[in-house]
């Protein structure tokens, strides 16, 4: 009897430590501020007084130049600089741990605008108080956006189409021509119910008239016939109605089956709370204005300004203000690398996300029946992550002439996806390349930021940042604005692979005209930077740590699990499809049999390469060494796979570098092994000592968060729980990482370039304060007061 008293005890005990841990897990997420240490700081965050501030950094300022020169780096076997658990090349590393953590804040004015539009932007745009310009919603134009646009869904007829190519937004139902999609439309019970695709009509292997529906299927209310547009829900679940099963609910902001429930939309950092989300369009409250309703206005509460803006001193100029434009001044207090973030004309950006035939496109997170988040598998996702959270960061500014970058938030993750999906986004002008199509989408952008702005000549445009998220990167940037700084991931350098590389022909860029492209190399590592894909794992697949795992649970030497070209059944045909990279492997180490029936010529039991996904792949990641890296069409996502599982990654692709690979040492967490050695990888591998082995897979398990967008996951956390009181278990689990993730360890690369890119050395421009001592600001003309 006592034992079961025993029993029955503990089990009491550990409910009660159970219930504390969560407890304290909820109130670290939403009640402490959470967010990679390197961030910490925001002016809402800080309790020191002005005068205090001022005082501090005037001491960091006049730190002893010499106590920091003469610091003794942490440094590993291999030579790498450590900070912040990660192994950095030599002066990266030692400028970061000298430099970056002493930074103090300095005071910035940034101006709240308060700038009228014209008419208001007659109710189907926002005003950009800024530069009193309208942003109009999809399907609006013109300066007060009254201009009503027609975005045909169809194609015009040609002598070799009578009915119009085919394209993703082809109707012939009723076509919302402000967004060029299909829906049911009126005379139908259900008006709202998209009809996406072959839905609307029927194939049969003849010519097809688009424009005319299938009216005796998708209109009927014969409850035998599958049926669309008038079909019940609730007696198709009965059983009582049959349906068209080439239906489907495919658009953003609707849920179940037939598209009866509304969701909520997925929109940039939800509309900031101060706005609706329509299909990607955020329409801001009167005194919001932003891509993400974020910038306040002049007649926005002071209280309700976001915490980038917070703990400011407000400046309110003597007078009466002018009927058309009028402003404030607020000192904030904020740290270098300042970034102003262009507010861009919708067509570059928000227009792409609301007009997307697809929800899943270029998105990281959409919402189900219940408006909870569901995070998606879209790699491209990355670009909005990024966006979001420089949206949001303390480090961002509205005072152009104090940044120190300039980005440019054009998403090709969008475009590309929906590249000739409806006639205005036709690429019948672009050698039907998304390439050029894109290309021609950032030469566009270039020219309303030479249009509208002062900002790009101070430097000819290398403190500006762009984002080119798809298979290849940058190779396709139009030669104006080559000189910024690209952010990709991939950089092939072009030493080797100086062509296009991928197997699907309308990425290709080797075609187009020089003159728009010119002459530059896909990547640069003396300026531009490969970021981590975007990865976002089940909450089951984070509890188990399988990161973690020593070098004794990983049993399996060598594994690669992805696609192996044409040998194999169901798998990419193409010839240079992963540059032969992973052909090459198969034909050496494939552990399941070809169309053939033949393996790998050196196949053995502890090397796994296979081309089928495995249901337990995560797992066999986690139980593996050494991971394979090898190209897609261009990049894929097994370095991300890898680092995130703990295996040490073996790259395979001559002149491409990796995440971050011009800035860590990639030595201390990876293995290189050159294409033509690729016979000769499991001898390789075999060669390395238990010492550097464990050395290996100890940085790769340190340097795990930097490959994860922790702070779009911790934004979203927070807006979930303010909004709906929700606490989902992937917010808990990512709550636990406090080390820096994709975000910080980006702006301590910004702040290091900052002080040590030898072209600003050069710059004009009027002196500003770092809150640095002398010695970290490197470039002595980049206007730091001394």
């Amino acid at each position: 009897m006592s034992s079961l008293q025993n029993f029955k005890y503990s089990w009491q005990l550990t409910a009660v430590i159970l219930i504390l841990v969560a407890f304290i897990s909820i109130v670290h997420i939403f009640f402490v501020p959470l967010i990679p240490a390197s961030l910490d700081f925001t002016g809402s965050r800080q309790t020191e007084s002005w005068a205090n501030a001022s005082s501090s950094i005037k001491n960091v300022s006049s730190i002893d130049d010499k106590n920091i020169e003469q610091d003794q780096y942490p440094q590993s076997s291999d030579g790498a600089i450590l900070y912040r658990d990660a192994p950095w090349k030599t002066d990266i590393g030692k400028w970061l741990s000298s430099c970056h953590d002493i930074a103090a804040p300095v005071y910035i004015n940034e101006t709240i605008s308060g700038k009228n539009c014209k008419d208001g932007c007659s109710g189907h745009g926002i005003c950009n108080s800024e530069l009193g310009e309208c942003r109009c919603f999809h399907g609006y134009a013109g300066e007060g956006c009254s201009e009503r646009l027609n975005l045909e869904c169809n194609a015009p007829a040609l002598p070799m189409a009578p009915f119009g190519y085919w394209m993703v937004s082809i109707c012939s139902a009723y076509c919302d021509t402000t967004r060029a999609l299909c829906f049911c439309g009126e005379g139908s019970k259900y008006p709202d119910r998209p009809v996406a695709e072959s839905c609307g009509f029927q194939v049969n292997g003849q010519v097809v008239n688009w424009s005319i529906a299938d009216s005796e299927m998708i209109y009927t209310n014969d409850i035998s016939k599958p049926g669309w547009c008038n079909v019940n829900p609730q007696e198709v679940k009965e059983g009582k109605a049959l349906y068209k099963h080439e239906c489907e609910c495919k658009y953003d902001c609707q849920g179940g089956q037939f598209c009866e429930i509304p969701t909520e939309c997925s929109c940039i950092n939800q509309c900031s709370g101060n706005g609706c989300c329509h299909g990607g369009f955020c329409q801001c409250k009167d005194g919001w204005y932003g891509v993400d309703c974020s910038i306040p206005s002049i007649s926005s509460p002071l209280k309700e300004w976001p915490p980038w803006l917070r703990s400011a001193t407000v400046h309110v100029p003597d007078g009466r203000f002018g009927d058309d434009y009028h402003s404030i001044r607020a000192a904030v207090k904020k740290k270098r690398p300042l970034i102003y973030i262009y507010d861009l004309p919708p067509e570059f950006n928000i227009h792409l996300l609301e007009g997307r035939h697809f929800r899943f496109h270029c998105v990281n997170r959409l919402y189900d029946e219940e408006n909870k988040t569901f995070w998606t598998n879209q790699l491209y996702g990355s670009q909005m992550a990024l966006y979001e959270s420089l949206l949001a960061s303390p480090y961002r500014t509205l005072n152009g002439d104090e940044a120190d970058y300039f980005y440019v938030p054009v998403l090709d993750a969008c475009l590309i996806a929906r590249a000739d999906d409806a006639p205005h986004l036709s690429m019948r002008n672009h050698m039907g390349l998304r390439s050029y199509l894109t290309l021609d989408f950032y030469k566009k952008a270039y020219d309303h930021i030479m249009e509208h702005y002062t900002y790009w000549n101070r430097s000819s445009g290398r403190d500006h940042i762009w984002f080119f998220s798809w298979d290849e990167g940058a190779c396709y940037a139009p030669k104006e604005i080559w000189n910024s700084m690209m952010l990709v991931h991939w950089g092939n350098t072009n030493s080797k692979h100086n062509h296009s590389t991928t197997a699907y022909w309308g990425d290709e860029w080797d075609t187009i005209p020089i003159e728009r492209r010119g002459t530059h190399p896909c990547f640069d590592p003396e300026k531009d930077l490969v970021l981590p894909a975007w990865k976002s794992e089940d909450p089951y697949i984070v509890k188990q740590k399988f990161w973690a795992r020593s070098r004794r649970e990983r049993l399996t030497l060598f594994y690669f699990n992805g696609n192996l070209g044409a040998a194999f059944k169901d798998n990419r045909p193409e010839p240079n499809y992963s540059l032969g990279i992973r052909q090459k492997l198969a034909a050496e180490f494939a552990s399941e049999p070809n169309k053939e029936g033949k393996f790998g010529r050196q196949s053995t039991k502890d090397v796994i390469v296979v081309s089928q996904r495995s249901p337990n792949y995560y797992f066999e990641l986690g139980s593996s060494l050494f991971c394979g890296v090898f190209p897609g069409d261009g990049w894929s996502g097994r370095m991300e796979d890898s680092v995130l599982q703990g295996c040490i990654p073996v790259i395979i692709q001559d002149g491409i570098q990796h995440a971050y690979e011009n800035v860590l040492n990639y030595y201390s967490f990876s293995v290189r092994i050159a294409e033509d050695d690729i016979p000769h990888l499991v001898q390789i591998l075999r060669a390395i000592n238990e010492a550097e082995l464990e050395f290996k897979l100890a940085n790769v398990q340190k340097l795990r968060q930097r490959f994860i967008y922790q702070d779009s996951f911790m934004l979203e956390a927070r807006r979930q729980n303010k909004s709906h009181g929700r606490i989902d278990d992937w917010a808990l689990q990512y709550s636990f990482f406090t080390g820096d993730d994709v975000l910080s360890t980006f702006i301590q690369i910004l702040h290091y370039k900052l002080h040590n890119d030898p072209w600003r050395s050069k710059l004009s421009v009027p002196k500003k304060e770092f809150g640095l001592p002398t010695l970290c600001q490197k470039n002595k003309n980049t206007g730091s007061s001394k």
